[in-house]
C-alpha cells in the first residue's frame, strides 16, 4: 500500500507525537500512538501484499493469492531483499502446477535473495529438486535434495524428501 519509505516516516512521525503526547502527560494516549507506529515497522519488514497473498494461498486460491501480488507494480523498488525472495517464492508456487520452467526461473531467483524462514528455502529447494529430476538433471537433484535435507530442521518435508529419493532410484 504504501512504499516502504513512506512507512518508516509515518513511523518515525508517530513516534514523535507518542513522545509529545508524553511530555503533555497524556500517557495512554502516547503508548497507544507508539503502538500505531510498530505496525508501520512491522509492515516495514513484512509486506502486506505478500502477506495477503500467503493467506490465498493456504486457502488454495491461485487466482486470488495472484491478484495480491499483483498489485505490487515494481518488486525491486517496493520491497526490501528478503521480501523479494517470498515475492518470487510465491510466484514460483503458483506457476510450478502449470509451467516448470518459468517456475524454475522463480525458484531460484528466490533461493538468490533469500527467504528468511529456512523451512521456506528448503521447501523451494525441494521443488527445484523436483523440476531437476523432472529435467532428468539427477545430479543437481541430489545436490538440492540434500540441501533442503540440511535445512529440514523439525523433518516437516521427510516423506516429501523420502519419495523423491525413491523416484530418483527409478530414474
Amino acid at each position: 500500500m504504501f512504499n516502504k519509505v513512506y512507512k518508516l516516516i509515518i513511523a518515525g512521525l508517530l513516534v514523535i507525537l507518542a513522545i509529545w503526547q508524553f511530555f503533555e502527560g497524556n500517557i495512554g494516549n502516547g503508548i497507544f500512538i507508539l503502538l500505531l507506529s510498530g505496525i508501520f515497522v512491522f509492515l516495514y519488514y513484512k509486506n502486506e501484499m505478500i502477506l495477503m497473498a500467503f493467506l490465498r494461498l493456504r486457502k488454495q486460491d491461485f487466482p486470488g493469492a495472484k491478484k495480491w501480488l499483483d498489485k505490487i507494480k515494481d518488486p525491486e523498488k517496493a520491497l526490501t531483499q528478503k521480501q523479494q525472495g517470498y515475492y518470487w517464492y510465491l510466484h514460483g508456487l503458483m506457476v510450478s502446477q502449470t509451467n516448470i520452467t518459468q517456475a524454475e526461473k522463480f525458484f531460484k531467483r528466490a533461493v538468490k535473495m533469500g527467504l528468511s524462514m529456512k523451512q521456506d528455502l528448503a521447501m523451494a529447494k525441494l521443488n527445484l529438486a523436483g523440476i531437476a529430476m523432472t529435467k532428468r538433471r539427477k545430479r543437481e537433484a541430489q545436490i538440492l535434495l540434500q540441501e533442503a535435507k540440511k535445512l529440514d530442521k523439525h523433518n516437516m518435508l521427510d516423506e516429501q524428501i523420502k519419495m523423491m529419493k525413491q523416484q530418483m532410484k527409478k530414474i
